[in-house]
């Protein structure tokens, strides 16, 4: 795992560089309030919604917005890349559309207008070290950042960028009309713009955010209940269940499987 320059920061939480070799698996890639942006090495990401089989494609460098489902990752037993998770301000800043244009799909890397290019992703798979790549990384977003981020982060509305700001300060506990108070937007108002930014209702990224916070304490070990009193769900079944639908799996089978899949 890396962490980017502090220039990158603000619209990219982190780089994650994998390697692993196990027997062939289908491993469940989980919704998240982060845009995800997948470059592989040696073989392609194999993949799809989990239901909607028709929707199974391989890419080698992957873009997908924000998302209430689980995909399916085939393994095929090996897997090498990178996978960078973007802030919605990262998506308009290093990639040049909104995360709402990305918003319930995967899409090749190719189709947005800024990015890693071929060359970049040459150099990537070509480095002897991780460390190596994170820096070609920074390198490669920071250029495009300072090209062209500036102006496509202002063209955000800043009422938007406001309410996704105080969500993710609350950890996606500020209710709706809290948030649409806070904005000076109506609820409806606030639920349209929402949509068209990020590709998610405010209700709907609430609950990423949650199921973001639930998942880290839950991997860390802190026992079901704690976690659903300290996210804000209504009790340990209410927790299951949202984990169920955002993840295809309850908690108990989901670290089971990255058990599996991280040991292999």
């Amino acid at each position: 795992m890396g962490r980017p320059h502090r220039a990158l920061r603000p619209f990219l939480r982190e780089y994650v560089g994998y390697q692993l070799s196990n027997a062939p698996a289908v491993h469940h890639g989980v919704p998240s309030a982060a845009a995800t942006v997948i470059l592989a090495f040696d073989d392609p990401i194999d993949t799809a919604w989990k239901d909607d089989p028709s929707s199974r494609a391989s890419y080698w460098r992957l873009a997908c917005g924000l998302h209430t489902r689980p995909a399916l990752i085939h393994t095929g037993g090996r897997q090498h890349g990178i996978q960078l998770d973007l802030t919605p301000l990262g998506v308009r800043a290093l990639l040049g559309v909104p995360v709402g244009a990305l918003a319930t799909t995967m899409v090749s890397h190719d189709d947005v207008p800024l990015g890693i290019d071929a060359g970049v992703h040459e150099r990537l798979a070509a480095a002897p070290t991780w460390a190596r790549r994170f820096a070609i990384l920074d390198a490669a977003l920071i250029a495009a950042l300072t090209t062209y981020g500036e102006a496509r982060v202002a063209a955000v509305p800043s009422a938007a960028r406001d309410g996704w700001r105080l969500l993710a300060a609350s950890a996606g506990r500020l209710g709706v009309g809290e948030l649409a108070a806070a904005t000076g937007w109506s609820a409806r108002h606030l639920h349209s713009r929402f949509v068209a930014e990020y590709g998610v209702s405010p209700k709907a990224a609430a609950q990423l955010m949650r199921f973001d916070r639930a998942r880290a304490l839950v991997l860390r070990g802190m026992p079901p209940a704690q976690v659903a009193a300290a996210c804000g769900y209504a009790d340990q079944a209410h927790l299951t269940r949202e984990w169920t639908r955002f993840a295809g799996q309850p908690p108990r089978h989901t670290l089971a499987e990255l058990t599996q899949f991280e040991g292999g």
